[in-house]
């Protein structure tokens, strides 16, 4: 906890009590703000005042009396309709913004660089890496926002300082002065509607990552979609270094993998090149834009390519993210409990084979219908839980299959099968394609089950801490 000293005398409304919220209030009130802290939910409201904080009705305020209002990223800004505390900030003029861009006002007055990320999906793989690829290089780095620790329990802005942020589209709603150093989108897909209304506006949002960029900035914007396509077409107007990424095409100037070798290019001459292939946390083509969006960070702040390389490696990977947990012999055993649906787990599908696969929990509609055409990468399937008998069915006669019921007797199995079987390049691979709610109460403890389950086989070396599970940056 530090003081946010940028609001120093101020008058400050933090709605939403949650753990960002709190510690906001701590950080504003250390600053020298005045703070009113509330929340729609009185047993939030009751537990912060019996924590000290300073507590005052918001219904009852008068908003005309405040500068800021600080809203959670999870309370609605503008969709389905602002919700209350916005509309009284909109009719006091006062400005209405999250912990994020007080965090962001902290750092710049301090000197201290930020890497800003977001994306539809990838962006907590590529915040993790690109924290462990500056890490390892040996600068001073943070990593948080959207993930791991609120921006506020982070260390104190210094002169130097490297934060690696993951922004979702709601906190970058609530970052007007939002300026990275480095700003990275990975990708845009139809997510959050709900909350945005439409795909523009949900694209509008990310493409505010680099709307306040300038001159010695980089913006890192994937360009194998067509709404990042437009907006890195947008960006050479702020004068920031545009750096676009593609593992689906080559580029003359951009940074791409589509081959699972990442090649840094300007202007059609290779300034870098780092095999991705082998790297065991980094397997797949979203796993190699994830590295190039590390490694243009990486670049942008003067990190040369060994170094990179040499991360990259000895990245871990995140905890339940198609993360190698393990090894018997020759065989791997990957912990993808974080697919809970089909679309999530044809990432797994797609990059490995001879995979002996364990799939099941609650299936989302539509099944595993959609991995069919990969069945050919699946040397047998382990169904467990509740959507054993029909993915048994969707499977029939393709893969040779079993129904065990309970992970442990799957993870003994696949082991058992994969060894006997000899095939080269054998993975054991946990990609339920399902929510884990009919045996565990989220994917998380899904993941750690296995991860013991894995730990007791004989001859088994643990890749991670048997304990630890797994790294949970």
């Amino acid at each position: 906890m530090f003081p946010a000293t940028t609001f120093k005398g101020k008058s400050v409304a933090v709605f939403g009590l949650a753990r960002s919220g709190t510690a906001t209030i701590e950080a504003l009130q250390l600053g020298g703000a005045t703070v009113h802290g509330w929340d729609d939910s009185a047993p939030a409201v009751e537990k912060a005042r019996a924590a000290g904080l300073p507590i005052s009705n918001l219904h009852q305020l008068d908003f005309a009396t405040l500068d800021a209002l600080v809203l959670s990223p999870g309370v609605p800004l503008t969709h389905p309709e602002p919700h209350w505390t916005v509309l009284k900030a909109r009719h006091a003029g006062i400005e209405v913004i999250g912990d994020t861009e007080i965090f962001a006002r902290e750092a710049d007055a301090a000197g201290a660089r930020i890497v800003a990320i977001t994306g539809t999906n990838g962006k907590s793989t590529t915040t993790a890496l690109t924290g462990h690829v500056l890490s390892q290089a040996g600068l001073d780095v943070e990593v948080g926002g959207n993930i791991g620790k609120a921006v506020f329990l982070l260390r104190q802005p210094v002169k130097g300082r490297v934060y690696v942020l993951e922004l979702s589209s709601f906190q970058i709603d609530l970052m007007p002065r939002l300026d990275p150093e480095v700003g990275i989108l990975t990708n845009i897909t139809p997510d959050h509607l709900d909350r945005h209304g439409s795909m523009e506006n949900y694209a509008a949002v990310k493409a505010r990552m680099f709307a306040s960029q300038h001159k010695g900035d980089t913006a890192l914007c994937g360009v194998d979609d067509d709404w990042c396509a437009a907006i890195a077409e947008q960006v050479v107007v702020t004068g920031a270094d545009v750096r676009r990424v593609s593992v689906v095409k080559d580029l003359d100037d951009g940074i791409t993998a589509h081959d699972g070798v990442l090649r840094d290019k300007r202007a059609g001459v290779v300034k870098a090149e780092i095999d991705l292939r082998a790297m065991p946390a980094l397997k797949g083509r979203h796993n190699w834009q994830n590295a190039c969006m590390a490694y243009g960070a990486a670049t942008a702040l003067g990190v040369d390519a060994r170094a990179m390389a040499a991360a990259m490696t000895s990245f871990p990977g995140l905890a339940h993210r198609m993360q190698q947990v393990a090894r018997v012999g020759a065989i791997p055993f990957i912990n993808d409990s974080k697919a809970t649906n089909a679309d999530a787990a044809e990432k797994a599908l797609s990059s490995f084979t001879n995979i002996y696969w364990i799939a099941g929990g609650i299936a989302k509609a539509g099944g595993i219908e959609p991995l069919t055409p990969l069945f050919g990468n699946v040397a047998r399937a382990y169904l467990i839980g509740q959507a054993a008998r029909d993915f048994a069915a969707t499977i029939g006669s393709a893969i040779p299959h079993a129904d065990c019921g309970t992970l442990e007797k799957a993870v003994a199995a696949a082991l058992r099968d994969a060894q006997e079987d000899g095939k080269p390049g054998a993975v054991v691979l946990l990609s339920p394609a399902c929510a884990s709610f009919d045996q565990y109460p989220n994917f998380e403890v899904r993941g750690d089950a296995f991860v013991k389950a894995v730990s007791l086989l004989p001859g088994v070396e643990m890749t991670i801490p048997g304990d630890a599970h797994a790294a949970r940056t």
